[in-house]
C-alpha cells in the first residue's frame, strides 16, 4: 500500500470510529436517561448551538413531594449535552420555558438543563391545584433533578436564571447551598412586602429630574385623551384579536399608565422618544403599548399569568403602583395593588417571611453567588447587597435595564465576571 492509500483508509477509519462513537455515546446518554427517570417522557430534539446532543424530558413530577401519594403533573425539562465532565448549567427558569440557550451556558461551554417552573407554560395542570403551588415545592423539583443527574454529569455545577428565575436560583441557593458549586442570577429582586415601596421611590429618583417630569407628564396626557386613546385601543386589540372581558379596556387603559414607569425603566426606556404631550392619540397609545405591552392584560395572557400573581402575592411580594401623579385622573383604579390580576377561585394569604429568610442567608452566608444587575431596572431596588465577609460578587451595570446581560459590560468588566467563575470553578 503506497503512502497515499494508507492515509486514505487511515482517514476513513477514524471517520468511521467517530460515527460509530457519536451513535454509541448517543445510545449511552438515551440509555442513561432512561435509567434516571424510569417514567419519563424522553424524546430527541434538535441540537441548540455547539450541543452533540439535545432531549426533551416530560415527568411525572409530585404534587406533593413529603405526599407523593396525592398524584402527579406533567413537568418538562430540556437537556443539552457537551460532555458528562464538562460544567453543567441549571436554568432554573422562573416561568414557562423552551430549549433556549443561556448565556452562562455559552460563556462556559456547559452541559445546560433548563427546567420549567411547576404550573407554568406546557407543565400546567388542568385545574391548577394552587395549594402546590409553592417555591418550597418547586426548589425540591429542582432538588431532585439535579441530584440525579450529578451520576452522569460530574462536572461542577452552576444554576442560573433571570428575574423570577434567577430569585428561584437564590431560593434554591439558600435551602440547597451544597447542590451547586456557583450560583449566577440575573436581575433578580428579593422582595421585602407585598408592595415593595422600593420600587416607587426608584421610579421617582431614577434618572434625570427632567426625564422624571416627562414621564408623568405622558401619564397625564393619556389619560386627558382617554376617550381617544381608547378608540385606538379598541381598534389595535380589533386587528389583533385580542379579547379583554376579564379587564374592559377602559380598566386596562389605567393599568397601563399606572405601570408605565415602572415598566420605563425595567426596560431601558429612552427619554427623548417619549411623545409631547401634544402627540395625537394614536402616537400616545402606541409608545404606552410599546412600553407597557397592553397585550399582557388580554384574556389570555390574564389566564397565563394567573400562576405568576399567586406567587407574587402569596410568598415573592411584588410592586405596588404610585397613583399620586395621576390620581385626580383615575376613574376605575383606586388601588395600588396587583391582586386584580390574581385568581379567583382562591384565598390567598402572603407570607412575609418567606423572602426575608432567603435575604438573610444570601447576604450574610451566600458564598460563590454573582449578581448581574442593571442599574436603571426598577428590580434592582430590591436587590440583595451581601455582607463584605461573603465570597460573592455583585455587578451593576449603572444605567442598564432589565436585559443587562455579562455581554453588555465593559471589557474589564466582563474579565472580572469570567475570572471570578474560573476561580471558584477550579
Amino acid at each position: 500500500m503506497n503512502r497515499k492509500s494508507f492515509i486514505i483508509t487511515l482517514f476513513l477509519l477514524c471517520l468511521n470510529y467517530f460515527e460509530v462513537s457519536a451513535q454509541e455515546s448517543s445510545v449511552n446518554l438515551l440509555q442513561k436517561l432512561t435509567e434516571l427517570f424510569p417514567k419519563a417522557i424522553i424524546t430527541r430534539i434538535d441540537n441548540l448551538e455547539n450541543y452533540t446532543e439535545s432531549y426533551q424530558l416530560i415527568l411525572d413530577e409530585p404534587l406533593d413531594h413529603k405526599h407523593p401519594e396525592k398524584g402527579t403533573f406533567q413537568h418538562y425539562i430540556y437537556l443539552s449535552h457537551l460532555g458528562y465532565d464538562r460544567p453543567t448549567v441549571i436554568e432554573t427558569h422562573g416561568y414557562n420555558t423552551e430549549n433556549i440557550k443561556s448565556e452562562v451556558s455559552s460563556l462556559l461551554q456547559a452541559n445546560q438543563v433548563a427546567v420549567e417552573y411547576r404550573f407554568y407554560g406546557k407543565s400546567r395542570p388542568n385545574p391548577i391545584q394552587w395549594e402546590y403551588l409553592t417555591n418550597d415545592q418547586a426548589i425540591e423539583d429542582y432538588h431532585n433533578i439535579v441530584t440525579k443527574l450529578k451520576k452522569i454529569y460530574t462536572g461542577k455545577w452552576i444554576s442560573t436564571g433571570i428575574s423570577k428565575g434567577g430569585e428561584t436560583a437564590l431560593i434554591y441557593k439558600s435551602i440547597y447551598p451544597n447542590d451547586v458549586d456557583v450560583a449566577m442570577p440575573y436581575v433578580a429582586p428579593l422582595i421585602n412586602t407585598c408592595e415593595d415601596p422600593r420600587t416607587i421611590e426608584h421610579t421617582r429618583t431614577v434618572g434625570t429630574p427632567e426625564c422624571r417630569v416627562k414621564i408623568t407628564a405622558f401619564q397625564r396626557a393619556v389619560l386627558q385623551n382617554r376617550e381617544a386613546v381608547l378608540d385606538v385601543f379598541k381598534g389595535f386589540s380589533a386587528e389583533k384579536k385580542m379579547q379583554f372581558m376579564e379587564v374592559p379596556f377602559a380598566e386596562v387603559l389605567e393599568y397601563a399608565v399606572l405601570e408605565f414607569p415602572f415598566s420605563f425603566w425595567q426596560w431601558g426606556g429612552k427619554c427623548d422618544e417619549i411623545p409631547p404631550v401634544n402627540a395625537s392619540a394614536k402616537e400616545l397609545f402606541d409608545y404606552l403599548n410599546k412600553i407597557v405591552g397592553v397585550g399582557t392584560y388580554n384574556d389570555k395572557m390574564s389566564f397565563v399569568y394567573l400562576p405568576s400573581y399567586y406567587q407574587h402575592l402569596s410568598e415573592l411580594g411584588y410592586y405596588g403602583f404610585d397613583l399620586e401623579p395621576v390620581a385626580d385622573l383615575l376613574t376605575i383604579v383606586k388601588s395600588s395593588s396587583n391582586a386584580r390580576f390574581a385568581p379567583k377561585d382562591v384565598t390567598i394569604k402572603y407570607n412575609p417571611k418567606y423572602i426575608k429568610k432567603v435575604r438573610k442567608y444570601v447576604e450574610n452566608k451566600g458564598d460563590k453567588i454573582l449578581y448581574i444587575y442593571g442599574g436603571y431596572d426598577t428590580w434592582f431596588s430590591c436587590s440583595p447587597t451581601p455582607k463584605p465577609n461573603v465570597d460573592a460578587l455583585k455587578m451593576v451595570l449603572p444605567e442598564g435595564s432589565h436585559s443587562t446581560r455579562v455581554k453588555n459590560f465593559p471589557e474589564n468588566d466582563q474579565k472580572l465576571i469570567m475570572d471570578t467563575l474560573k476561580k471558584w470553578l477550579d
